[in-house]
């Protein structure tokens, strides 16, 4: 077919363009299911420990209803965000090799050879589809490979693997309807967290014997997890999500040959009739505000989730010691609540880098699409340009962490009628994450100034810190392991005591590094492909 020649050609450009950052999400998506059968086997050994584990409607709310009682069950269930997460890496994937490349260019300079009208659109959702594959493949043989049952860990690949597909096949949609890929994203993440909260409601709905529990199925993330793989294996349920799947490609082929290259169908937002780009600041500001909003927003939103969790994971801890064991391994042992608490500061630190990444990689996106140069060619230097970007990344994540301290203190405050001194308490706790977020950034800010071409290895710095951060939490690591991730070296707050060193030493190496970034980055040539 004429409309996909060149396909080919395009998925191995993809592939070797992502060859770094598509193995990192990969073994880190296939590492943390694996690990969680060992770490959940010994904390739960029995069905009612797991059971009432699970009986809680903060836990219904964030991961589902529990299918089942037996070890692949139960941690299924624990991996219910897990998801969540394949899906957004497969939407954003789609957008970044069919929406960027059009806003770039690229897509109208390889149209221009013998490429089909559809190869972009087909390459990045083949691509995406077989990274996916590649995932449940691992994660089948994984999660058999610790005795659980051949049909249940088909059964977790292929949930993992259709939830990718479908929201890839979002994203693909996404793509066709906006000219900028900022609002692509926009619109596809604003699918994938209106399925989460859909799913959410209706659990929690279900749990509490409400009217509100068919919104489950209304959500594509629920018709993923109710496989219940290592129980009923509900396979027609897979089924579904493929035709679903298959429906919004055929949408978004459609959708694609009813519009201009580099175009979307909706219409583009008019700008301000005054121009407020003014100053480099400014651009950077219009740039990140979106990121900005959506990350503080999120982690507001998951401070409150925890924040209201807390008190009834602190009657659980009391009855399991070794689940008080794992949170005192993530997060200190200074006390039940506050074990659990630093613990959940740790996993929002974690999450927080990955912002500081994205935020600081935006160097890199704006200089290979060709809109740095023009800046650098007015007054402007290099430094002040870098500075303004670099400012979001520094500033963004420590108030998304702000935020999550504030509304965790704020829910579990007033659980506890004492929200005067549980507000500052998790705020502080939360803001302790930075000087490692920071570090996180740094190298990605050297990786950018010295190797160019290599930018998205920066995402390697998250990747491995959340591998350690979950295999620690149920596993004893040796001591160098532990040693790699900055956030095993801060304060466990709240509860733990808080030595200004380590914080010190973190904080000088984030500036000696990011000093070398930004050095390289004055003395490189720009752009640098």
């Amino acid at each position: 077919m004429k409309t996909l020649a060149g396909t080919g050609g395009l998925i191995r450009l993809i592939l070797r363009r992502d060859r770094i950052i598509l193995p990192i999400w990969i073994v880190v998506l296939c590492a943390i299911p694996m690990s969680y059968v060992k770490q959940y086997g010994d904390l739960f050994p029995t069905a009612q420990s797991r059971l009432d584990y699970a009986n809680n409607a903060g836990f219904i709310t964030l991961y589902g209803e529990l299918s089942g009682t037996s070890l692949g069950e139960f941690v299924t269930w624990r991996l219910g965000f897990v998801p969540v997460m394949v899906g957004l890496i497969s939407l954003l994937t789609v957008i970044r090799h069919t929406r960027v490349e059009e806003e770039t260019g690229r897509s109208e300079l390889l149209g221009s050879s013998v490429v089909g009208r559809h190869a972009g659109l087909a390459a990045a959702l083949l691509s995406t589809f077989g990274a996916n594959l590649v995932l449940a493949v691992l994660l089948a043989l994984g999660m058999h490979g610790q005795d659980l049952p051949w049909s249940g860990s088909v059964a977790i690949g292929a949930e993992f693997a259709t939830t990718g597909w479908f929201f890839a096949a979002i994203g693909a949609v996404a793509a066709q309807l906006s000219a900028n890929a900022g609002t692509s994203r926009g619109i596809a993440i604003s699918v994938l967290a209106a399925a989460y909260v859909l799913r959410a409601a209706g659990d929690t709905s279900a749990h509490t014997d409400g009217p509100l529990a068919w919104l489950s199925w209304l959500s594509p993330i629920a018709w993923a997890q109710r496989i219940h793989p290592y129980g009923e294996n509900r396979w027609w349920l897979a089924v579904v999500m493929l035709a679903a799947t298959a429906v919004l490609v055929a949408v978004a082929i459609n959708l694609a040959v009813r519009r201009d290259v580099g175009a979307g169908l909706l219409p583009a937002r008019l700008g301000p009739a005054e121009g407020r780009l003014g100053s480099p600041l400014g651009l950077a500001w219009r740039l990140h505000r979106g990121l900005l909003v959506a990350w503080t927003v999120g982690f507001a939103l998951l401070g409150l989730l925890f924040g209201g969790v807390a008190e009834g994971v602190g009657d659980i801890l009391r009855d399991e010691p070794k689940a008080k064991e794992m949170f005192e391994r993530l997060g200190g042992s200074a006390g039940l609540i506050d074990s659990f608490f630093a613990g959940v500061m740790t996993i929002l630190g974690l999450i927080a880098s990955a912002y500081a990444v994205q935020a600081t990689l935006r160097l890199r996106a704006e200089e290979t699409s060709g809109r740095a140069e023009p800046v650098l060619a007015t007054a402007t230097g290099r430094l002040r340009w870098a500075g303004s970007h670099l400012l979001f990344g520094v500033l963004g994540p420590a108030l998304a962490l702000f935020a999550s301290g504030l509304t965790a203190g704020l829910a579990y405050g007033l659980a506890v009628d004492d929200v005067g001194k549980q507000i500052p308490r998790l705020i502080g706790a939360s803001l302790g994450q930075l000087p490692a977020v920071w570090l996180l950034a740094a190298i990605a800010l050297a990786i950018f100034g010295l190797f160019p071409r290599i930018s998205p290895a920066a995402w390697a710095g998250p990747g491995i810190c959340i591998l350690i951060g979950f295999t620690n939490a149920g596993v004893q690591l040796a001591d160098w392991t532990n040693d790699i991730s900055p956030f095993t070296h801060l304060p466990r707050l709240p509860g733990g005591s808080l030595s200004a060193t380590p914080l010190i030493v973190l904080l000088a190496i984030t500036i000696i590094v990011g000093t070398i970034g930004l050095v390289g980055w004055r003395r490189r040539d720009v752009p640098i492909g």
